[in-house]
């Protein structure tokens, strides 16, 4: 008869052998210096085209720029426009941050309303947002052809905060007339094309020009009530 074992191995944590948990702490290590590579070459490429004013910096000059191989880019990139999506993804989401926090303190949903518009002209007034904007502004129109789906998204992502105050606005009689899908989309385009038309002529705006366009989408979405 074996004895019983006074000082027992503990069993792994839900299952686990020693060999797949350490399989999983390799894998662990290796996601988190891909995560890096992938940032590292995001941030070059942005700051070549912020620098640039244009799209179209070389892969040689951005994986140059984030200090990594030209193997590293293909390991995460199947090309170019892959990169450059992955770019504006991250823009879009540093620019929803921003009017985000720009609506949250506006108060009232027909304010907030009002915030995300001035917040989406706001990149092309401010020359170190224009400068940093320019490149995504053509990025997005170009991008569009191959990547119309991913596009497509992000253009829904930006606009949820404004369609959701513009059916808190219907909903409190603020803008009762208002069709919060639609009026979303028609500011969306009305902003978004005002803020390309500027940074594309490299022309900056003046704010009575932004406060004309104001005065113009929310009268128009006060004249449906």
């Amino acid at each position: 008869m074996i004895p019983p074992m006074q000082n027992p191995v503990p069993e792994a944590s839900a299952g686990t052998s020693v060999a797949q948990r350490s399989l999983e702490r390799s894998l662990e290590r290796r996601r988190e210096a891909y995560a890096s590579e992938v940032r590292r070459l995001i941030d070059a490429a942005f700051r070549l085209m912020s620098d640039s004013g244009r799209l179209d910096p070389r892969v040689e000059q951005i994986v140059r720029a984030a200090g990594l191989s030209n193997q590293a880019f293909y390991r995460h990139f199947r090309s170019k426009s892959e990169l450059l999506l992955a770019v504006l993804e991250d823009g879009i989401a540093q620019l929803e941050g921003y009017l985000s926090h720009r609506m949250a303190a506006a108060g009232t949903p027909a304010l907030q309303v009002e915030a995300w518009l001035r917040g989406m002209l706001a990149q092309a007034l401010r020359p170190a947002a224009a400068r940093a904007t320019r490149p995504f502004a053509s990025a997005q129109g170009r991008l569009v052809e191959e990547f119309p789906g991913e596009i497509g998204a992000l253009e829904i992502r930006l606009t949820a905060p404004l369609r959701a105050a513009l059916e808190a606005a219907r909903d409190a009689g603020e803008l009762p007339g208002c069709d919060p899908e639609h009026d979303g989309r028609a500011l969306y385009d009305l902003g978004m094309g005002w803020m390309q038309r500027h940074l594309r002529d490299g022309a900056a705006p003046s704010a009575g020009d932004a406060e004309a366009l104001v005065r113009f989408a929310l009268g128009g979405l006060r004249r449906g009530a």
